[in-house]
């Protein structure tokens, strides 16, 4: 069977609760990119801090990073 991909917070990549890395890690791509996306949408449709918290809650840490 393939290996199914899982979307984590990042314990290593973290700036507040790992989210963005967490993304980054999953997409592939640097986690900046994705805090600066973050960024704009929270700043321009105010509902992106809501949407960090809320994936902060739901988002499992990585068993993998300390």
């Amino acid at each position: 069977m393939a290996k199914t991909k899982r979307l984590y917070r990042s314990g290593k990549n973290k700036v507040i609760a790992g989210v963005c890395g967490g993304i980054g890690e999953y997409f592939n791509i640097d986690p900046v990119i994705v805090r600066l996306v973050w960024v704009l949408f929270a700043l321009a449709y105010g509902s992106g801090l809501l949407a960090y918290i809320i994936a902060w809650i739901i988002i499992p840490k990585n068993p993998k990073h300390k």
